[in-house]
């Protein structure tokens, strides 16, 4: 699917892709059928592979015994929880197929709570939530419009990317934002880092001074404030290689290449301009 950006600049039409979940919003016993993809994409920045300098081909990774050296088949490869230094404990797929939830295909709001009690830490990544067809439009909007108007958001749990997630869901305009949230055991408690930090009285001179350099520096948001300057070098970059490769594989004047019939040289005229280069030795 080309980019955002590349099919408004054709003038095509854009068209959203394709959605990667598909599932159902249940609340009791209100259940409608909905589609889901991320809010976010990465799609449109630069990729290197990585090659080989000698022959050009990409390179492929591959496992390896670290005693060995030798490589690993696939069927081999299994997962492993180090419970001290060099000693694991191997943990079969079964097993860890056993511990998944059944919250695979529907998001079960459990509970709401009001939205300004959670903090920006415990959000991770955006999805947005739409209906997948007009016959849940009314079960999806009454949900949606009954938390915007008690200023809550709902509580659930969905399995992404075979993983299961608690999720958080807030009502966006006509549709609703899935939140991934983070596990309680990932959000650090920020007065281990902030607690050393002496509280003091600010002079209100330097006060005074900081909040005019804030006034003066104040805009209204725009997405170009995060733009990024370094995909923008490494485009230029990149597009100047191409002109330069295009040079080189376009000869000029006299070397310029045979005239082509399809697939097939034009020998007539090759003949005729090898004759008119003989004649030209010649009288010289």
């Amino acid at each position: 699917m080309p980019s955002v950006a590349a099919q408004v600049k054709r003038g095509e039409r854009w068209r959203p892709p394709r959605p990667y979940w598909k599932g159902y919003l249940k609340l009791s016993l209100v259940t409608c059928p909905v589609s889901m993809m991320p809010a976010t994409s990465e799609s449109e920045k630069v990729r290197f592979h990585t090659l080989n300098r000698k022959t050009n081909n990409r390179l492929v990774s591959r496992y390896v015994d670290a005693e060995t050296g030798k490589e690993v088949d696939e069927e081999d490869e299994v997962k492993g929880y180090e419970r001290a230094e060099g000693d694991f404990l191997v943990i079969e797929d079964e097993e860890l197929e056993s511990v998944a939830l059944e919250s695979a295909r529907t998001i079960d709001i459990e509970k709401f709570v009001p939205r300004n009690t959670i903090e920006w830490i415990w959000l991770e990544k955006p999805h947005y939530l739409s209906p997948s067809d007009e016959v849940g439009h009314e079960a999806f909007s009454v949900i949606r419009d009954a938390m915007e108007s008690e200023k809550v958001v709902g509580m659930s749990r969905l399995v992404i990317g075979r993983r299961e997630r608690a999720v958080m869901l807030e009502p966006c305009g006509k549709g609703i934002i899935v939140w991934t949230l983070r596990y309680g055991d990932e959000v650090r408690k920020p007065e281990h880092y902030f607690g050393d930090i002496a509280n003091s009285d600010n002079d209100p001179k330097l006060m005074s001074l900081i909040t005019t350099l804030i006034e003066e520096r104040s805009k209204p948001w725009s997405p170009d404030m995060v733009g990024d300057p370094v995909q923008e070098k490494l485009l230029k970059i990149i597009e100047s290689k191409r002109k330069s490769a295009r040079k080189v594989a376009e000869p000029k004047g006299k070397d310029k290449a045979p005239a082509h019939a399809g697939n097939v040289i034009d020998l007539m005229s090759a003949l005729k301009e090898s004759l008119e280069k003989k004649k030209g030795s010649k009288k010289s």
